[in-house]
């Protein structure tokens, strides 16, 4: 078992660099990507400012179009077959982007701080065919770019997208974000099961080492039932743009999430940051009131904690029951009793408040029990999930969300995680 100093500075160490080595099944992966840095003088292009209506931002983006949390993108269509896009002052230099045109593969680059990068040309796979559509994220959860220009062929021109009829949002903390995933925020859960539904926007309000209690935890100032209600996370590199003083997210900005997954508590029952368990339940009641208090209709699914497992004997056994288990079931269980049901109350972030409005006659928190869908395989020597791990979490949440709330499966094929087709084509060995 590492020690919590050790897992502390692991997750520092992992929060400050932009590159890192990548173990696949112990073998290291390669992890050179395509350079593909220009100069913006040397060409010509027909270019549209980071507001321009055509692009739509996914997950939280400030005012200055710089992006938070894990896995933020943009999507819009072009014509032509070239995009470029320029990366502002405020861009994490050399932070990993994933980026593909319509429904190919995942591609990667690293970008910089201030440059400019074609990302489609005539020469890239697939730029030839329709449709043109072109989707970008940001793979980790601490860094981040500013978008400040996107760039398309002379004559050409960027085409805004329908939105997708379907929207999830999920609040947590490293559990959610994709902390020591192969791709981070593009190979975690929440990501996976966003992705994995089709025709469905997704944002991953999560952040490691986060606590739902408001109070600091490995370094993060506040906890989500604060945080939550602002545009960015709790990263030094927020508090060096804004201090205490964050954009308030503006929740007008997009449609209400139909579904919300709430995932959090692991750095709170960590008996180094000393939350009781009245602090967290506390906070976690906030955070769901917060939730209907801003999207009344929205159907809210509280999940099962886990924290890994340890051996005794010839057996592996579940850490997770320690960790605010009843708490988190209590919780559910109390906003589906008839009396709260009557009289909902709401929470604005700041005060609790009787709800006027929403679906406060039929209940609207959900439990799911992640108990017994992993094994200790599923589980790296960080304590979090293998990439592995997060395609069970995300496949199992796929099938409870097609049967509790009716969604179809409606992806078609795109790919939603990379670097995972492994198979075995020898008959004998």
């Amino acid at each position: 078992m590492l020690s919590l100093s050790t897992l502390l500075i692991l997750w520092l160490t992992v929060a400050c660099r932009v590159s890192s080595t990548i173990l696949q099944n112990g073998q290291v992966k390669p992890t050179s990507y395509a350079n593909t840095l220009v100069s913006l003088s040397s060409r010509s292009f027909t270019t549209y400012p980071a507001n321009a209506t055509e692009i739509s931002y996914q997950g939280r983006w400030d005012s200055k179009h710089v992006s938070w949390w894990s896995a933020p993108g943009l999507r819009f269509g072009y014509t032509g077959q070239t995009v470029a896009i320029s990366f502002g002052n405020w861009t994490s230099n050399g932070v990993l982007v994933a980026y593909r045109i319509a429904g190919l593969d995942w591609m990667f680059t690293n970008v910089t701080t201030g440059g400019t990068h074609l990302l489609v040309s005539p020469t890239t796979p697939g730029s030839a065919s329709y449709p043109r559509t072109f989707e970008l994220r940001v793979t980790n959860w601490a860094l981040g770019v500013q978008i400040d220009a996107v760039h398309v062929a002379p004559g050409e021109k960027l085409v805004k997208l329908p939105q997708n009829s379907r929207r999830i949002e999920f609040i947590g903390d490293s559990l959610t974000s994709g902390m020591f995933q192969s791709y981070e925020g593009l190979s975690g859960w929440a990501y996976g099961l966003g992705a994995g539904l089709g025709n469905t926007d997704y944002s991953v309000t999560a952040y490691p080492g986060v606590c739902a209690a408001d109070q600091n935890c490995w370094g993060n100032p506040r906890g989500q039932v604060h945080q939550w209600f602002y545009t960015s996370d709790t990263s030094s590199r927020a508090y060096a743009m804004y201090g205490d003083k964050p954009e308030p997210w503006d929740f007008s900005k997009r449609p209400d999430a139909d579904l919300v997954f709430v995932c959090i508590g692991t750095n709170d029952c960590n008996a180094v940051n000393n939350v009781t368990s009245q602090a967290y339940t506390d906070a976690l009641i906030k955070i769901i009131q917060g939730v209907h208090g801003k999207w009344p209709n929205s159907q809210i699914v509280v999940l099962s904690l886990w924290l890994g497992f340890y051996k005794y004997q010839n057996w592996w056994y579940p850490s997770a029951p320690s960790c605010f288990e009843k708490e988190v079931y209590q919780v559910y269980q109390s906003f589906n009793t008839e009396a709260y049901l009557q009289n909902p109350t709401i929470y604005d972030g700041m005060t609790k408040k009787t709800s006027q409005t929403g679906n406060s006659a039929k209940p609207f928190v959900h439990y799911f029990n992640t108990t017994g869908i992993m094994q200790h395989n599923d589980i790296n020597p960080g304590y979090h999930l293998t990439d592995v791990g997060s395609i069970k979490i995300a496949s199992q949440l796929q099938q409870y969300v097609k049967l509790q709330f009716g969604w179809e499966f409606q992806a078609t094929g795109p790919e939603v995680y990379h670097d995972t087709t492994y198979w075995n084509d020898e008959a004998t060995y």
